[in-house]
């Protein structure tokens, strides 16, 4: 018996559909297969799924998180690409945290809350 899993996607919810899949363009991430309310979307080895989905408070409450090699390089990528003035979204400044991460967070169009994060050594965490 294999029981091995292969991969999990997240459904991620967008209320402007269009607009979503050009913000997730625009930050380097393709998009290599959509129908009119459902878009493979991918960066490398990583993806989700961004679904043309609106109910009440979903998408506010609705968290991702990605880790990177760097998230210092991912902040100023976000930042040069021009995301924060072209879609009027929210982005936070790096930290160190306590659980051994260093990490920004970065509201979608929808308000979907992605946690963009490197690993940190143990004893380099902040107390």
């Amino acid at each position: 018996m294999n029981l091995a899993a292969v991969e999990i996607k997240a459904f991620v919810p967008a209320s402007d559909f269009g607009l979503s899949m050009q913000f997730y363009r625009d930050l380097g991430f393709e998009i290599p297969w959509s129908s009119d309310d459902l878009a493979y979307v991918r960066r490398g080895e990583t993806s989700f799924l961004l679904q043309a989905f609106d109910a009440p408070g979903f998408a506010g409450n609705f968290q991702m998180h990605m880790l990177v090699e760097n998230a210092d390089d991912w902040h100023a990528h976000v930042m040069s690409s021009g995301v924060v003035q072209r879609y009027g979204v929210r982005v936070g400044e790096p930290g160190d945290r306590p659980w051994a991460m260093r990490d920004f967070s970065l509201f979608d169009p929808s308000g979907v809350l992605w946690l963009i994060a490197h690993n940190l050594p143990r004893e380099q965490a902040a107390d």
